[in-house]
């Protein structure tokens, strides 16, 4: 699979500079749309870091208010929603229902209907 490129211009330089993980996850985030999901490995593989599912979930924590992320639309690699906090499950359900997500019998998402995938669009791949 390849693996999803941003770049950021140095404004003082003008030339292209290689994002860092934790702004290409951010900048990946910002863009899963409205009615779609993404795994937090999904996320982590695209941003360069294969393993780097735990590292979404913290950037998930520490950056979601700062940047304004839709934090709702990232789920774990089953479907299912990953935040065990009191209220916070039902919260992000709600959310995530009201963009059009539908949710089975077994309270999981199917991946194969609302997953997003941004290597498909955009141009995005180099």
């Amino acid at each position: 699979m390849k693996i999803l490129r941003f770049w950021l211009t140095d404004r003082t330089k003008g030339r292209g500079i290689l994002e860092s993980f934790t702004e290409r996850v951010i900048k990946i985030i910002q863009h899963i749309p409205s009615g779609k999901v993404m795994t937090y490995g999904q996320i982590g593989q695209l941003a360069g870091s294969p393993r780097g599912a735990r590292q979404v979930v913290r950037i998930l924590h520490s950056s979601s208010k700062k940047h304004d992320l839709p934090w709702h639309r990232v789920i774990n690699a089953k479907g299912e929603i990953g935040i065990k906090a009191d209220g916070a499950a039902e919260h992000q359900k709600a959310m995530l229902e009201s963009e059009g997500v539908i949710f089975t019998k077994r309270n999981t998402i199917d991946l194969e209907a609302f997953r997003y995938h941004p290597e498909l669009f955009n141009g995005m791949l180099e």
